[in-house]
């Protein structure tokens, strides 16, 4: 199934939420004060290349708070823009599934507890950060909300992953997805364009390969460089290839194009916070860049998994 219309030809996460909710449904980013293994020296103390000091989910609540104080704030900002509603809590800063197994149970469900209003559980994690106690605590989450696992993978290509210091490879990845899957637990992953020297070919080897998963979501981010990474330094010293928005439009309307229709569009580029941004500087303008690849799409009449479809029917 899909939930395109005439301006978006593509599957939105908006789209799709209308569709299965029947009202406004927003993401509450909560921080649960969760390290990562690939910053705390268990795997490396470097992170990856593009982290900055504060790590993943800048825009979740701050750890400082109670995850009640944390989900009312900006429950309270949402509500200015969207009166009503239903909401789903996101776990967003840093890795969320790496910790002892007390610890997650206690959040996740306390997460839940916060308001009658919310509908679901979003965690965002590594691929190499579960075990078997942990599947077993998503399983039984699963049981009684929709849960949705969003995993970082960023590229297939393992020259990729070395450089940018993942810290996991391809195999750790697949199997994490089909582990989920097992429990029929939603999976959404996370790709970054324009990671040094790629080519538009691995990018789109990134999407076939995803297309043979058993994958519910998609995030497109567009890799930008923060002031105090390991990248800002990469970059000064290679000055690799910055994609231009007119080159990210181009290839991310071909990547949707050869990706499964049923898989849907929860991100369509990055989001930059402005006082760490060193380029590119359009990356700011996510609006724009949307507008744009829904503009070549329209003009064009290209849809989400056209190319996909007529690869699969030669």
């Amino acid at each position: 199934m899909n939930y395109f219309t005439n301006e978006k030809h593509y599957n939105t996460l908006n789209n799709y939420y209308k569709a299965k909710y029947k009202t406004k449904i927003m993401k509450i980013a909560l921080n649960g004060d969760f390290s990562c293994p690939n910053r705390d020296g268990v795997f490396s103390y470097e992170g990856c290349i593009f982290c900055s000091e504060k790590g993943s989910g800048d825009f979740a609540g701050k750890k400082e708070n109670s995850l009640k104080e944390q989900f009312f704030n900006i429950k309270a900002l949402m509500n200015k823009k969207w009166k009503n509603g239903k909401y789903i809590a996101y776990f967003q800063a840093n890795t969320n599934t790496y910790g002892p197994i007390e610890k997650l149970k206690k959040l996740y469900y306390e997460a839940l507890s916060l308001d009658k209003d919310i509908i679901g559980l979003n965690i965002g994690t590594r691929p190499d950060c579960f075990s078997p106690k942990i599947y077993d605590l998503l399983s039984e989450i699963n049981q009684i909300t929709d849960l949705t696992i969003e995993l970082g993978l960023q590229s297939i290509k393992s020259d990729t992953l070395k450089l940018i210091n993942r810290g996991h490879d391809l195999e750790t990845f697949t199997n994490a997805v089909n582990e989920l899957r097992k429990r029929n637990i939603d999976v959404v992953v996370h790709i970054i364009n324009g990671l040094p020297y790629e080519t538009d070919s691995d990018m789109l080897n990134t999407i076939n390969y995803l297309n043979k998963l058993d994958i519910q979501g998609l995030k497109i981010h567009m890799l930008y460089i923060l002031k105090n990474t390991t990248l800002e330094n990469f970059y000064a010293k290679n000055k690799f290839h910055i994609l231009s928005l007119e080159e990210y439009v181009k290839i991310t309307t071909l990547q949707l194009r050869n990706l499964r229709e049923n898989i849907i569009i929860h991100r369509i580029t990055g989001d930059p916070p402005k006082a760490l941004l060193i380029t590119p500087s359009w990356t700011l303008k996510k609006f724009i860049v949307s507008n744009e690849i829904d503009k070549l799409m329209r003009k064009e009449n290209f849809y989400q998994g056209d190319l996909y479809k007529e690869n699969k029917n030669e």
